[in-house]
């Protein structure tokens, strides 16, 4: 074990507090709607938390300092497009979601196009998110392996079961509870380790500026170059970065789950709008922190010559933080694998259950039939061992490969929504084809071009747009109104 033992417990202590905390949720009559939005009673601030956690992952805390470590603060250009897409999607998407009564994203394609659209879009979806939250969980498995010298198997077991048990128990109230902890614990633990390396490299940020400026354009933001196969420039910043949030946070189902959750349409508005804010300051920190690492491993280096990026932050905390603060850094980076986990869990199973299994009746959700509680609870654990089969499977640098994956389908998943919201002609039939277009473009477009995955979201948006608008031509029915 390369950590304290001090430290070793301060991990033991969260694990443990946070899955007792967790589980508690299970007291009292639960139905349907308590398990998959948490009875509709979460505070906007809580939910706003929630979803930043959500957003977060470890391998964000790991993967971004690494992406600054490495290059510059370039990825503060994908952010901006982040909180210009969550205006649209107040404007756009949330309004059609409080019109009715949706447990999940996709029960609004059905209400517009259909079933078979809303099971095709719900099936790509857990696809999409069991993928990349294997991703995510395998970042974890670097943590570990860094900060107690073992191997990834154990560790990616005992987070993913702990996280399982109180899910299990708690359902969605559970989930968005834990998420506001882990928030508050992965920014101190976060801000901790900023104050911490600052104090030890020698100069302060004076010397932090100085070596950044020899090393050429470590502070440089803005990258004005058109290119279609460079990730991190203004245009597929801001272009792509909008894209990928109207996705990620119109149309996935772990998010469009919290925006569900709140008590009415305003809460969710704030909610959403809030997140913004907090996640634009807290990637400018991570990729500053990045920046610093940099700086600190011109004197005191961390990784050998050609070492995974990836690693540079868990090695500062193991070898750099003092004990008690090791201890409290590290905590933070599995709270938010297990917020992760947590909402991904509860996202798959609602899905699984709502949209591709038989439509429960009215009455089913509202109220506490043991069986659909229990079955909830299975597929719930389901999922679980799956996604835990993910988490050990080697994916490459984590923060790139977690965001290629979504992207790759989510501007198909994009694609219908706008096509129902926009095109009060589209029909399913059209919207099917275009789906389908949609995910084979951009599939094409990975394998067989140099294109970077920024552009992916847009590209797949707009050609099953497209497609579903044209082949909604040759079968006229009477006019359908939008969602």
């Amino acid at each position: 074990m390369q950590i304290s033992r001090f430290d070793f417990a301060l991990i033991l202590a969260y694990l443990a507090g946070v899955t007792l905390f967790g589980a508690l949720f299970r007291r009292g009559r639960q139905s349907l709607r308590d398990y998959f939005l948490g009875g509709r009673t979460a505070p906007w601030w809580a939910l706003a938390c929630s979803i930043v956690a959500t957003e977060t992952s470890a391998l964000t805390l790991i993967g971004t300092p690494a992406l600054a470590y490495a290059g510059n603060l370039g990825f503060l250009q994908l952010v901006a497009g982040y909180l210009i897409a969550r205006v649209v999607i107040c404007i756009v998407l949330i309004p059609q979601y409080f019109q009715g009564e949706f447990y999940t994203a996709y029960q609004l394609l059905e209400k517009r196009f259909g079933p078979r659209l809303k099971r095709s879009a719900a099936g790509v979806f857990l696809v999409t998110r069991a993928l990349a939250e294997g991703v995510r969980i395998s970042a974890v498995g670097k943590v570990v392996s860094v900060a107690f010298g073992t191997g990834e198997r154990a560790s990616i077991a005992i987070v993913l079961a702990l996280t399982l048990f109180y899910t299990f128990e708690g359902g969605m109230r559970a989930v968005i509870w834990t998420d506001v902890l882990q928030f508050a614990l992965y920014i101190t633990g976060s801000l901790a380790a900023f104050f911490v390396l600052l104090h030890k490299i020698p100069g302060g940020w004076p010397e932090v500026a100085r070596v950044a400026a020899a090393a050429g354009d470590k502070f440089r933001v803005f990258d004005f170059g058109f290119s279609l196969t460079r990730s991190y420039t203004f245009w597929s910043g801001v272009l792509g970065g909008t894209f990928l949030t109207m996705a990620s946070h119109g149309t996935d189902q772990t998010m469009v789950q919290r925006l569900l959750a709140a008590r009415n349409e305003r809460d969710s508005k704030i909610a959403l709008l809030a997140s913004g804010a907090i996640i634009f300051a807290q990637f400018a920190l991570f990729l500053v922190l990045g920046v610093m690492l940099f700086a600190y491993a011109r004197r005191f280096p961390l990784l050998p010559p050609g070492g995974d990026p990836d690693r540079i932050f868990p090695v500062f905390i193991v070898h750099g933080l003092p004990a008690g603060l090791a201890g409290l850094a590290l905590a933070s980076i599995f709270a938010v694998a297990m917020s992760n986990a947590s909402g991904s869990l509860n996202s798959l199973a609602s899905s699984t259950i709502l949209d591709l299994g038989k439509n429960p009746a009215p009455n089913a959700l509202n109220s506490a039939p043991a069986d659909a509680l229990a079955r909830s609870r299975k597929i719930t654990l389901v999922w679980g061992v799956v996604l835990g089969a993910l988490g050990l499977v080697r994916w490459g640098p984590v923060l790139v490969a977690g965001l290629t994956i979504a992207s790759v389908t989510y501007g198909a998943l994009l694609g219908v929504f706008l096509l129902g919201a926009w095109n009060r002609r589209a029909n399913e039939t059209g919207a099917l084809a275009g789906f389908a277009a949609g995910l084979v473009a951009v599939l094409a477009i990975k394998v067989f071009t140099p294109i970077a995955w920024t552009w992916y979201v847009l590209a797949g948006a707009a050609i099953t747009f497209l497609v579903g608008s044209l082949a909604s031509i040759p079968q006229p029915k009477r006019m359908a109104s939008s969602f």
